[in-house]
């Protein structure tokens, strides 16, 4: 089963499933908070890196 991580600007959570992971973002929106759902490779590859995690542009 694939895990998830939820990263908002000042937290990360321990890896979920992919249900619980839309769960907690949806109640980081209702609270105001951004937040991300990323694979747990991702995170990973996140942690490790020097450039850090690049938010999503829409604009």
């Amino acid at each position: 089963m694939e895990r998830y991580v939820v990263r908002t600007d000042t937290l990360v959570s321990k890896p979920v499933s992919r249900e619980e992971a839309i769960e907690r973002v949806k109640s980081y929106a209702k609270q105001g908070v951004s937040a991300y759902i990323v694979s747990e490779d991702e995170a990973k590859r996140i942690r490790e890196s020097d450039t850090g995690f690049n938010k999503p542009s829409w604009e």
